[in-house]
């Protein structure tokens, strides 16, 4: 086997750093500045100084140039032989040198051994890397929030590997997933660069599939009006796979942002949708009125009253039985996004008839058949009877008063037997 001569290696390193400008589309001029530093680099370990040194690099044609510059001195007197080269050894380069004058000599890289070499090879092969690390940080660090598409590469348990069209990696890791997204490798995927990492120098390009701005950034591209200003995204929520609630505002009297942004027969939110693995989109009017805003969020349900805490940021909303079940929607989600678009604690109450309000009972009545701990925790919530209680969705009693759900079981059960005696 052919082995390469220390000149090759040096040659096949500039061609190396050739074809990365060509991919990794680094500039002409940083290229030049990265070569000759790494070869300063190299001379200063082997002379103790590169100052007198000129090196020329030129990478389209993979070749390079070095020289040493130093003064001639009279024989006997050189002190740096760095910078000093006695006349004789100078006329050795050209016989008409006289001491006083400078010489520029060339240097050949490969005589001052393979360690040499080495050195430069690993030097050159850091600054690369480096070089390569710093050009993915500029590219993605300004296109936070944009969507991006990718091919899966590599699937593992806590995150996928996607590239995208230059083979740079980035991270789609499980938390930033949709819960029924599947993936197979090869095949593209979509999403929204959710921010990128530096740490050490190593960037890290973080996707993400349940963001809001996803989201926001898909109706964008479904929705011209709000590409073009006329139509604004105020609020998103989202319980990524399941169900969305989108707040829009027209800047436009003749737009209606709902029906815009829905479009015919649901055309302009069908293919978001499938985007999001089935993922139900609820779009409303945003309003200033934080009142009129709630109502809306908790649409399809219609509320009869509400009471609003401004400064601690809560809501009661009262409603007819009928409408509770509305409200706070297939396992709370309905209520639970609404809170989030508003970002106000929302309660739902049952409305009380009159008739019912006259033979209520305070709880504290019941502490033979409930734990007092039990009682305390509910009127911690604010209930302070059992027609209250009664008429408070269980799911609220359960996550509100942080209760088991078997004690709150049991303390409906009194309650509802008291008043099945009377």
């Amino acid at each position: 086997m052919a082995v390469k001569t220390k000149k090759e290696e040096t040659q096949s390193m500039i061609d190396s750093f050739k074809e990365f400008k060509e991919t990794k589309n680094i500039d002409r001029t940083t290229l030049v500045s990265v070569l000759e530093e790494s070869f300063r680099t190299v001379l200063a370990k082997i002379f103790g100084s590169d100052e007198n040194f000129d090196v020329i690099v030129n990478p389209d044609k993979g070749d390079f140039e070095i020289y040493r510059n130093r003064k001639v001195v009279a024989d006997g007197e050189v002190q740096d032989e760095n910078k000093e080269i006695s006349l004789t050894d100078a006329r050795k380069i050209e016989k008409d040198y006289e001491v006083g004058e400078d010489v520029s000599e060339s240097v050949n890289f490969s005589k001052f051994g393979r360690r040499a070499v080495l050195n430069l090879r690993q030097t050159l092969s850091s600054k690369i890397l480096e070089l390569e690390h710093d050009a993915l940080y500029n590219k993605y660090k300004d296109r936070v929030g944009q969507i991006i598409a990718g091919e899966v590469y590599q699937i593992w348990k806590r995150e996928v590997l996607i590239v995208d069209d230059e083979n740079n990696e980035l991270i789609l890791p499980k938390s930033e997933q949709i819960p029924a997204d599947q993936y197979h490798k090869g095949e593209t995927v979509r999403a929204i660069i959710d921010h990128v990492d530096n740490e050490n120098n190593n960037p890290k390009i973080i996707l993400s599939r349940t963001s809001p701005v996803f989201l926001e950034r898909l109706l964008e591209g479904e929705v011209p009006e709000i590409a073009d200003g006329l139509i604004a995204v105020k609020r998103v929520a989202r319980i990524p796979g399941e169900r969305a609630k989108v707040a829009v505002e027209s800047y436009d009297d003749r737009i209606d942002p709902v029906g815009a942004c829905v479009g015919v027969r649901g055309s302009r939110v069908h293919g978001i949708v499938r985007e999001l693995d089935n993922e139900n989109i609820d779009v409303i009017n945003y309003t200033d009125n934080i009142k009129l805003f709630i109502q809306r969020a908790l649409s399809p349900a219609k509320i009869s009253s509400i009471n609003i805490d401004e400064e601690n940021k809560k809501a009661e909303v009262y409603l007819q039985p009928e409408e509770v079940s509305l409200a706070i929607g297939r396992g709370g989600l309905n209520i639970k996004l609404a809170s989030m678009l508003t970002e106000y604690t929302i309660d739902v109450f049952r409305e009380i008839a009159e008739s019912e309000a006259e033979d209520d009972i305070y709880l504290d009545e019941f502490s033979d058949e409930i734990d007092q701990w039990v009682i305390d925790a509910i009127k911690s919530i604010g209930l302070e009877t059992a027609r209250q209680v009664l008429n408070a969705p269980r799911e609220m009693l359960v996550d509100k008063a942080d209760l088991e759900e078997e004690t709150v079981d049991h303390v409906i059960n009194v309650l509802k037997a008291e008043f099945e005696k009377q």
